[in-house]
């Protein structure tokens, strides 16, 4: 954003990227099913981000914390000073699959207890962009395959959600893609970056079960924050920060149905807005 963070010149949303996204041609073999959901993503659109809407008073375009770790960027108010805030990019793949009792699942990992950041969390396959990257999709799959093996050629990319933009300024875009010979993929984690790879429903994410919540406060207003518990073969994972703020919405997306449960929110207005301002102008990212 050039105003609005040098206009995201290489934004998701770009024109060119959506109509690569909504080429039908670029569908591949699967399930009546999963052929169908991927004609529903390529038509999805995310909603507008600052670019879209710079005109608008804050208020206008306040928003919600979605979680602790995780905002979506277009209710934050980082169009306020751009020209000194340009944040990092990062892509994380929302990989989709058919499993065999006819659910869609979603590919997790539990990341290394080695690294020196979120170790031991569960997180989606993905991480920051290299220059060389054509585009948020090619920096998911990249990263996925450097992580857990998944070969890019068996990945059906359909649509990007709204950026997030984390609490430590990273500007994090949600990939969706359809795996869909799921019994091509090979799983085989990076040993310094990934202890194990497992796959959720995803419904799980817009579900109150095995779902608590906790209060939390930033900046002086409170929020709630959502945790899911999940096990599967005799292991026990725990779902929540940036990694669930990006599930609960991609469920609502795919599923076409809301959480059932209430998500309270902060709005980013007064002296929030002005304390996120000023955070945001010092950033030395």
């Amino acid at each position: 954003m050039i105003p609005i963070l040098q206009r995201l010149s290489k934004s998701v949303t770009s024109t060119a990227r959506l109509f690569k996204l909504m080429d039908p041609s670029s569908s591949f073999g699967g399930s009546q099913r999963l052929v169908a959901l991927a004609q529903q993503l390529r038509l999805y659109k995310p909603p507008p981000t600052f670019e879209d809407i710079e005109e608008q008073s804050l208020e206008e375009s306040a928003g919600k914390v979605v979680s602790q770790l995780g905002f979506a960027e277009s209710t934050t108010p980082i169009a306020q000073d751009p020209q000194r805030f340009r944040p990092k990019r990062a892509a994380v793949l929302v990989c989709l699959f058919e499993g065999d009792a006819g659910d869609l699942r979603v590919i997790l990992t539990k990341r290394s207890s080695r690294l020196s950041t979120h170790s031991g969390e569960v997180a989606l396959p993905g991480g920051k962009a290299d220059e060389g990257d054509k585009d948020d999709g090619e920096t998911a799959t990249r990263e996925a395959k450097e992580e857990i093996g998944l070969d890019p050629s068996l990945v059906d990319v359909v649509t990007v959600l709204e950026p997030f933009l984390s609490k430590h300024l990273l500007r994090v875009v949600p990939v969706i893609g359809i795996l869909n010979e799921k019994n091509a993929f090979e799983p085989a984690p990076n040993p310094g970056e990934v202890e194990s790879i497992f796959d959720a429903p995803l419904e799980m994410f817009i579900k109150d079960e095995n779902r608590r919540a906790e209060e939390r406060e930033w900046m002086g207003h409170k929020y709630l924050i959502h945790f899911f518990d999940y096990e599967t073969e005799n292991k026990k994972y725990l779902i929540w920060g940036l990694t669930a703020g990006i599930l609960i919405r991609a469920a609502s997306v795919v599923l076409q149905r809301p959480p059932a449960f209430l998500e309270q929110n902060p709005i980013f207005k007064g002296q929030l807005a002005s304390n996120i301002k000023r955070m945001l102008a010092e950033s030395k990212l």
